[in-house]
């Protein structure tokens, strides 16, 4: 995708006025190699990048980048596993070193790159724990996040590592009351490090929450109540399209809260960084909606918001900046408050959300591995075949 440098005043520059952070919800080799990243950080005020393993599933295999490496790791009898994890790491290595100087000017607020556990560790607290280790050591960079799905076993794990001195993009997150056990598990797991005498000022940590899916489950169980017409269907009406939103918001306000709080002051005193809300799947599912509907009203103080390349050209466009993710709060407390009186359960819906969630990112990876096995069949059936 080719981006193209406008006149006007960049709209994206302007949301650090507001105290929100831009990251890049992509990667692949080229972007790097090319000189874009680069490009994107110096002149769009790029501040750090997000992956998954269905980003990594579409680079891997839908780009010539990696064709080579991958005949050349499968002629050497590396697995597919072995591969991803070699391919994967130099990609987050090498973004990594791209925004270190964003990291090292930012005093460590911004300039991450994110490398996810393997998917199928969502539900296995210890293996968790060993994976993001082994991962933070073999990255050995101190601006990357290890990305650990929101589950209820990813919990214990996120206080683990964090007093570990491991940095945590907590990621899968979609409900209110999961959140509250998000950011308590981070603030555990810096008392623990403190109790242990160890410096807690390099610790970095950020809460991602889903939103466009929120909307995408919700949208037409309420679509199916105004169709019906009456009381509930006027409800439904104001409610549509505006859950994803209301829960951001109010997440927001917790937020605040929670990191206001006496318990945390006395942290931050001794150098602790506020676990970050990271908006994700910020990117309209639904063509009725505007393209900048997840991202103009959640800008404010203290949060980052990680886009698609679309989404990050559609904003450069058209974006019009401004503090506005404290208002309407009342709002969206009415929007929460009346879905329990259509029928519908957020804490259900969110729950959904989670399993679907880790379900599509296992195929991703599955997906992925089934492409580098084959990839790995095909070349050492031409090594065969080529005469010594």
């Amino acid at each position: 995708m080719k981006l193209i440098t406008l006149s006007k005043k960049n709209p994206l520059l302007e949301l650090a006025e507001f105290g929100q952070s831009i990251w890049l919800d992509y990667t692949r080799r080229d972007l790097i190699l090319s000189g874009e990243l680069r490009r994107l950080i110096e002149e769009d005020g790029l501040q750090g990048m997000t992956s998954n393993p269905s980003i990594f599933e579409k680079a891997f295999v839908g780009s010539q980048n990696y064709k080579e490496d991958i005949r050349a790791m499968s002629l050497d009898g590396q697995s597919p596993k072995m591969i991803y994890e070699t391919l994967s790491q130099r990609d987050v290595q090498g973004a990594a070193d791209e925004f270190r100087s964003v990291y090292d000017e930012k005093d460590a607020r911004d300039g991450y790159v994110s490398l996810e556990v393997n998917p199928h560790l969502a539900h296995d607290t210890k293996g968790t724990i060993v994976e993001a280790r082994r991962l933070w050591r073999a990255l050995n960079r101190p601006n990357v996040f290890i990305k650990v799905p929101a589950t209820a076993e990813g919990l214990p794990a996120i206080q683990q590592l964090v007093s570990e001195g491991i940095n945590v993009n907590v990621t899968l997150l979609f409900g209110l009351p999961r959140y509250r056990e998000v950011a308590t598990a981070y603030i555990a797991g810096i008392e623990e490090r403190l109790a242990q005498g160890k410096p807690v000022g390099h610790v970095a940590s950020v809460a991602s929450f889903f939103l466009s899916r929120i909307d995408t489950l919700v949208d037409p169980l309420l679509e199916r109540l105004i169709s019906r017409g009456g009381t509930e269907a006027e409800i439904a009406k104001r409610v549509r399209g505006q859950v994803a939103i209301a829960g951001a918001k109010t997440a927001y306000q917790l937020y605040k809260k929670i990191f206001q709080k006496e318990r945390f002051r006395k942290l931050a005193n001794r150098g602790a960084r506020v676990q970050r809300l990271l908006w994700a799947s910020t990117s309209a599912k639904n063509p009725d909606y505007s393209d900048l509907k997840y991202v103009e009203p959640l800008i404010g103080l203290d949060t980052i918001n990680t886009v698609t390349l679309e989404t990050l050209v559609a904003y450069r466009d058209h974006g019009k900046p401004k503090a506005s993710l404290d208002d309407d709060a009342e709002r969206a407390g009415w929007v929460l408050r009346h879905l329990p009186k259509l029928g519908i359960s957020i804490d259900q819906a969110t729950q959904q959300l989670e399993d679907e969630g880790v379900a599509k990112f296992n195929q991703a990876f599955d997906k992925l591995m089934n492409s580098l096995k084959e990839s790995s069949r095909v070349s050492n059936n031409i090594g065969k075949e080529t005469p010594a």
